[in-house]
């Protein structure tokens, strides 16, 4: 786990870097904040979460898939996906690596009108 109040890339990234091929890992957790670190290679088999999720996009790109609609992404992008949305990366660069931010309550917040 990381420090308090700072995550490094390269402190997370050696986390997956595992002879198990591991693909994400958790660094950081604060209330219902959880971060993650994730380098999906080849496909992306992820299922829909029960909470709202944030990526920050550090290298690659490819097609966010989200609610039956791709959207193209690349270095800086943020994506975000609401609690229970089926959502994926495709035809993603081999050099793929974000930031996964999960928070709030199961089920996502309410979106305000």
């Amino acid at each position: 786990m990381a420090r308090e109040h700072r995550v490094g890339l390269a402190e997370a990234l050696e986390q997956i870097s595992t002879p198990e091929g591991k693909r994400f890992a958790s660094v950081f957790h604060h209330g219902t904040l959880q971060v993650e670190i994730f380098a999906p290679r080849g496909v992306d088999t992820q299922k829909p979460h029960t909470r709202d999720e944030a990526y920050i996009v550090v290298s690659g790109q490819g097609t966010f898939f989200i609610s039956g609609q791709g959207e193209r992404f690349g270095p800086g992008d943020f994506l975000f996906a609401p609690a229970g949305a089926e959502h994926r990366f495709e035809d993603f660069s081999d050099d793929l690596v974000v930031w996964v931010l999960f928070y709030g309550p199961e089920g996502g917040e309410r979106p305000q009108d």
